[in-house]
């Protein structure tokens, strides 16, 4: 679910969210797949337990307005919302929020509420309550190893495995640089995203990856905003921290905020994990 909760008031201002506090030292969480490729964890919003969708690529916590008005959370300020759907999406904030996950405690957080039915529905063939954004990675330095399904807060002290990559960020989500065809981009660091890794559409024409003969190949993609058509391309061969992919298709996104590329779990699984949004920072390191 690419940048799935893009958040901005009426006049335009982004809405990240505020201080972070550890609670305690927390042992490795399991990391629930969802219809085979969407990340579950366990976690809590003011002390009440949910299963939340983990989404690196979502710059605010959203919560079902079912959910929401089950917790009493009063509605706050109106604003829309970009996702990866096809359109733009109406939510409102809360302030004061109490995020719990990983052994961490993020209070007075300012979540989204906004309906998570067509979601859920389409993505995971459940009920979605929460997605989990961004607030748990900039808290933490966290490790993940998506195909052994575990998540942990790791200490700054201990030097991670793999290469070290540099988190840039673009439109209020972190990229990875990664190399397609020989050329040097950015793809964004999306755990939210659980089917093909997407190209831009912008990115797509210059390197010429719309130009191939033969029959259009589409499918159904998009998070917030509903069901989107995006056309599929074959990839050149793509370079993510020394581990090289032959072969693999993309869907083109046409929102203008899109980075260069966005990977997800079907590259991401490939790798033992550690991010730190805080210091601007991954670690990637090739299981095969």
């Amino acid at each position: 679910m690419a940048a799935i909760a893009r958040i901005a008031t009426a006049a335009g201002a982004a809405l990240l969210c505020g201080a972070w506090l550890l609670a305690t030292a927390a042992s490795a969480t399991t990391l629930q797949l969802a219809a085979g490729s969407r990340l579950m964890i366990a976690a809590r919003v003011n002390g009440h337990a949910v299963t939340a969708l983990l989404d690196s690529a979502a710059e605010s916590t959203i919560l079902d307005q079912d959910f929401a008005r089950r917790l009493g959370l009063a509605s706050g300020a109106a604003v829309s919302g970009q996702g990866s759907g096809q359109a733009s999406f109406e939510a409102s904030l809360v302030k004061g929020v109490t995020l719990e996950a990983l052994g961490l405690s993020l209070p007075g957080q300012t979540v989204a509420v906004a309906d998570l039915g067509d979601v859920g529905r389409r993505l995971l063939k459940q009920r979605l309550d929460v997605i989990l954004g961004r607030e748990i990675f900039d808290a933490a330095r966290i490790a993940i190893d998506i195909e052994a399904r575990t998540i942990e807060v790791v200490p700054r002290t201990a030097a991670p495995r793999g290469a070290r990559l540099e988190l840039v960020t673009e439109h209020g989500v972190e990229t990875l640089p990664v190399r397609l065809g020989g050329a040097s981009l950015r793809a964004t660091f999306d755990l939210g995203n659980g089917s093909h890794v997407l190209v831009s559409e912008s990115c797509a024409r210059r390197l010429h990856l719309l130009d191939a003969a033969g029959p259009v190949r589409t499918e159904k993609g998009g998070g917030l905003g509903g069901e989107a058509d995006r056309r599929l391309v074959t990839l050149p061969p793509f370079e993510l921290a020394g581990r090289r992919f032959a072969g693999l298709e993309a869907a083109v996104d046409s929102q203008a905020s899109a980075s260069d590329l966005n990977v997800g779990v079907e590259v991401l699984r490939h790798f033992l994990i550690t991010v730190d949004y805080a210091q601007h920072a991954a670690w990637l390191l090739p299981r095969d």
